[in-house]
């Protein structure tokens, strides 16, 4: 019977012929087939050092149970872990204050629609070269002239957040419709008219959600920072108790508070980002 040929009591159903694999398809599939079969040899060759991996696998859960059941510890209090994560909220808040303001002068000359393109080349390329150096770099570069502390990290993480933040505001100002500015120029109004009467009221929410996240993302830099740097804050005290004198259950603690301040800075972002909506 032919593919056409029709079944008593059912419609004919032509037999669609399969469609070939395109190159990209066939080169994916490729590359996953190979990294399988890397990460199988890997595992399968990997030399433990007698390592017994079921009793390390017993001694991993042990440690989460004290971490995550019985926080605490004789050298940190709450009140001192508390007073620790607002110092390092507020190298957060300090980095994203100062690359926020910073980087709305330079979102508004490097977007296309609002500055010459030779300056907008100019000032993307820059701040994609810094972008392309981690955060933990910079703060390094700037240790060596102001000391291990909190001022590198500062110093460092605002440098970061300035190239991270001009870009994404640079991309919120190129959404505004060209139609409105070309009306803004055609009555008379200047480039500072423009960028007060129409580009920032009308990019404000993107620009708060950008500005919230990455003050979220300097929050976390700023414990990385307190252990890798030296900075103030919990970072500092994450390192000692994790890596100095091994006191698992201060981990937990410092963990927990953490996670509290990540929790509550997510809500605050979202309801002030939902006022500001519901207010436009």
């Amino acid at each position: 019977m032919t593919a056409l040929q029709q079944i008593p009591g059912r419609p004919a159903t032509p037999r669609l012929p399969g469609r070939p694999l395109r190159k990209e398809k066939v080169v994916i599939r490729l590359l996953l087939l190979g990294l399988a079969g890397t990460t199988i040899y890997a595992l399968a060759t990997l030399d433990f050092g007698g390592i017994d991996m079921a009793e390390a696998v017993r001694d991993t859960f042990a440690n989460l149970k004290i971490i995550f059941l019985h926080p605490g510890g004789p050298r940190l209090s709450f009140l001192s872990a508390l007073e620790e994560v607002v110092i390092t909220l507020g190298l957060a808040f300090l980095t994203t204050l100062f690359g926020g303001i910073i980087a709305l002068f330079l979102g508004l000359l490097g977007a296309q629609n609002l500055s010459p393109k030779p300056v907008t080349v100019i000032i993307m390329a820059l701040v994609a070269l810094i972008r392309a150096v981690p955060t933990i770099l910079w703060v390094l570069i700037f240790a060596v002239a102001a000391g291990l502390g909190s001022t590198a990290a500062v110093v460092g993480m605002t440098f970061h957040s300035i190239s991270y933040l001009t870009k994404a505001y640079a991309e919120s100002f190129e959404d505004l419709d060209r139609s409105v500015i070309e009306a803004l120029k055609a009555s008379g109004a200047n480039w500072w008219q423009i960028v007060f009467q129409a580009v920032i009221p009308s990019s404000f929410s993107y620009l708060l959600s950008w500005t919230f996240l990455r003050f979220e993302i300097n929050f976390a830099n700023a414990v990385a920072m307190g252990a890798a740097a030296g900075a103030s804050g919990v970072g500092f005290d994450l390192f000692m108790a994790s890596g100095f004198y091994f006191d698992l259950r201060e981990v937990g603690l410092i963990t927990y508070i953490i996670l509290g301040f990540a929790m509550a800075l997510e809500a605050a972002a979202t309801r002030a980002k939902g006022r500001i909506k519901h207010a436009g």
